[in-house]
Formats: C-alpha cells, sequence, structure tokens
C-alpha cells in the first residue's frame, strides 16, 4: 500500500509504501475490543473502599437480654442490618487488571493501525516540528490540512514547541511513537503517523 506523504505545509513530499503485515490486515473488531478493556481495566484505581463492621464506631455489647424482649436475640449494633453499622460485602482496594498476552496486544496494535489504513483516515506527515509554541498558527495549519479530531505521533521525542502548541487544541493528541496505543488511536478521527514514526512502527514488529 502506497500513501502520499504530505508537510504541515500541504505540500507534497513523496510517498511511502506500508507494510502489508502491519497496516494490510482485516480488522477484527474482538481482538481491538479485548485490548481495549485491557487498557481501560488497566488504569482503573480500584482504591473503592467502605467500612465493615469491624471500621464503625458503635458499641459491640449486647444491648437486649437474650429472652424476654419479644424481639430478635441481638448481639452488637455493628452489624450491617442496623443504621450506621458496617456494609456487608462492600467493594474493598483492588487492581481491576486483566491478563492478555502480548502477542494479541500486539496483534491488537496492527488491526487499529489496518482499520484507520482501510478508513482512509491515516495521513503521513513529513515532520512535526513548529518554530515557536503558537497554538493560533498550528490551529490554522491543522485547519487547512484537515485536521480537528486526530492523533498525532511523532518519533521518539516530541519536538517541544509542537508538542507546546498543540497541547490546548481541543480535540488534538500529541504522543511520541513509544507512546502509540490502541485506546488513543480509536478515540480520534484521524492517525498522523511522522515518517520517523512509522519507521519506528514498522521496525518494532519485525
Amino acid at each position: 500500500m502506497e500513501l502520499q506523504v504530505t508537510t504541515l505545509e500541504g505540500k507534497s513530499a513523496g510517498k511511502v509504501t506500508l507494510d502489508d503485515a502491519v497496516f494490510g490486515l482485516e480488522p477484527r473488531a474482538d481482538i481491538i475490543q479485548r485490548m481495549v478493556r485491557y487498557q481501560q481495566l488497566k488504569k482503573m484505581a480500584g482504591t473503592h473502599a467502605v467500612k465493615n463492621r469491624a471500621d464503625v464506631s458503635m458499641t459491640g455489647k449486647k444491648f437486649v437480654r437474650q429472652k424476654g424482649s419479644g424481639g430478635a436475640r441481638h448481639g452488637s449494633r455493628r452489624t450491617n442490618i442496623f443504621r450506621g453499622g458496617g456494609r456487608a460485602f462492600g467493594p474493598t482496594p483492588r487492581s481491576h487488571a486483566i491478563e492478555l498476552p502480548k502477542k494479541v496486544r500486539a496483534l491488537a496494535l496492527k488491526h487499529a493501525l489496518s482499520a484507520k489504513a482501510k478508513a482512509g483516515e491515516l495521513v503521513i506527515l513529513d515532520k512535526a516540528v513548529a518554530d515557536a509554541p503558537k497554538t493560533g498558527a498550528l490551529r490554522e495549519v491543522f485547519g487547512k490540512l484537515g485536521l480537528s479530531n486526530a492523533l498525532i505521533i511523532g518519533g521518539a521525542e516530541l519536538d517541544t514547541n509542537f508538542a507546546l502548541a498543540a497541547r490546548n487544541i481541543p480535540q488534538i493528541d500529541v504522543l511520541p511513537a513509544q507512546g502509540i496505543n490502541v485506546y488513543d488511536i480509536l478515540r480520534r478521527e484521524k492517525l498522523v503517523l511522522t515518517k520517523d514514526a512509522l519507521a519506528a512502527l514498522e521496525g518494532r514488529f519485525q
């Protein structure tokens, strides 16, 4: 598969040939869904907690005699059936992360990249470099390129001026090549890869 390379000024900068093993697969929604679920569960804090009967501050002394009251034989006010008592079977701090094989994670990234390529939502950029950290100027550039909702992947290190200028533009995300992930690819309409990012991705899967 061949794609046109463009510059930030909207000019042509040649063509690149994409690796079919990375960008030419038939996307499988089930593999992509597994990876998105893996990412979402992994980033959950899992800090939810409640007070059980050992944590509430109420009397543990038997407050009514065993017989003769006509009521139940209660022993403690801390039980969950009383107002202010501890909660039964409430959530406790835990990790929500699930296991997913490394090969499946790599395959899911390939399928996400292939889905963008197949939908025509993949843009190859010569380089993501700005002369000054000016958000307004970069917004105009993106407007001319038709990038209103996009994920931009740079090389191993992002250009500081470009990253600073882009971070205040709504619905525009900028990540280094090693930060690319399935969830961020899917949440934006277009995927923009620089030539450095493309080389890093194809090298990563070889």
